[in-house]
Order: structure tokens, then sequence, then C-alpha cells
């Protein structure tokens, strides 16, 4: 019987504690969008996940680069 092959993490565990963070502050009402978080209040979870993962990006985190 053939052993069957390791699948490969696509995001790493480090940038699932900073999506974790921002959803945190999006549920106490606390997240922002926008450059410096000068925008207005992230209104959906969708949003806030992915500002979660453009910081993780840009921290050098292993994350899938963006569709668009």
């Amino acid at each position: 019987m053939a052993r069957k092959a390791k699948k490969k993490r696509k995001y790493s565990r480090s940038s699932q504690s900073d999506v974790k963070n921002e959803m945190r502050r999006y549920k106490k009402g606390k997240a922002k969008s926008g450059r410096g978080g000068k925008g207005g209040k992230v209104k959906s979870r969708k949003q806030a996940i992915a500002i979660g993962l453009s910081k993780a990006r840009k921290k050098g985190k292993k994350v899938p680069k963006k569709k668009s």
C-alpha cells in the first residue's frame, strides 16, 4: 500500500495569529480600513480577514499571493 503524500501548508501558523488579532479588533469595533487605518470602519468578516492576511504578507509570513 502506497503512502499518501503529505500536503503542504498554504498559510503559516503565525499568519493565523495575525488574522485572529484582526478578527478580535473587528468584533470589538476597533478595526479600520485604508492606509494607516484612516478609512472607515470594517463592516464585514471578509474584509477583516483580508486585512489580517495583508498584514501577515507585509511581515513576510507564508501567505499565498493575492488573486488579482
